[in-house]
């Protein structure tokens, strides 16, 4: 079972900001009069209590930060599964909580970026991978090497047939370095993708395990309308019941 957490902040930040403003302009005129019940005084308290700091929570997440758990290993060998991150909110827009819609413009994505979005084909999962194409693109991936608008994206070292399972590569995709992963040296055959207008192409680093925009069914070229931010540092990484790897906790994602 999935919940919206948007959704439940939302609606206590507001039930709980309505008693307190009720109370302030009504409630407490009227107590002139009558005495207030009990249960009332109760519901009071707790309202003025956690009102702030749910309003805290709910403008810092909306708006500024918010944590995501990586769950797999489709951006390795940049994010572990188990990693704690921070993503940067503001990055491409303020946006309403719930209605996800963009009130402020602030950026654009960038090719190498590393971004949350929600899936397209169920907006209630979020995934994350590598910007690796922006509206109007044309993207062609063969044998692992990436094309850009006809440009081969330099891979260091090339992937050859003796690589090894698990070869790690430096990739550099335009103004941004990182490291790929590859799991099966001998790739696949040539594909071709034009990015629609107002969309976006992802690719996970771990090439070879990754459910991205080349699978058309399951994800295909992400809208901008469901990006929620960029990933930007790791805060902690902990994995089961593991202790936490604290060689990794401040890492900035590149």
């Amino acid at each position: 079972m999935s919940y919206n957490l948007a959704l439940i902040l939302t609606v206590l930040t507001l039930f709980t900001g309505i008693v307190v403003a009720i109370n302030k302009f009504y409630w407490q005129r009227a107590d002139r009069w009558k005495k207030s019940s009990r249960g009332r005084e109760t519901l009071v308290d707790y309202c003025q209590s956690f009102f702030p700091v749910l309003l805290f929570v709910l403008v810092i997440r909306s708006f500024v930060f918010e944590p995501f758990r990586i769950p797999s290993g489709s951006m390795e060998p940049t994010l572990e599964a188990g990693d704690f991150i921070f993503v940067k909110k503001y990055a491409y827009g303020l946006r309403l909580p719930v209605t996800e819609s963009k009130i402020i413009e602030t950026g654009t994505p960038r090719r190498g970026d590393v971004v949350v979005f929600r899936l397209p084909t169920d907006p209630k999962i979020h995934y994350i991978k590598r910007v690796v194409g922006l509206p109007g693109d044309v993207i062609e991936y063969d044998r692992h090497r990436l094309t850009v608008n006809g440009e081969l994206i330099p891979l260091d070292p090339p992937v050859t047939a003796q690589s090894g399972r698990g070869s790690v590569h430096d990739e550099q995709l335009f103004e941004r370095r990182h490291k790929i992963r590859v799991v099966n040296p001998s790739g696949a055959g040539n594909d071709r993708y034009v990015v629609p207008e107002g969309h976006y192409f992802m690719m996970g680093d771990n090439r070879d395990n990754s459910t991205d925009s080349r699978f058309t069914q399951q994800v295909g070229p992400v809208p901008e309308a469901n990006l929620v931010g960029e990933a930007t540092r790791i805060w902690l990484h902990m994995d089961g019941f593991s202790w936490p790897d604290w060689g990794r906790i401040g890492m900035r994602i590149e």
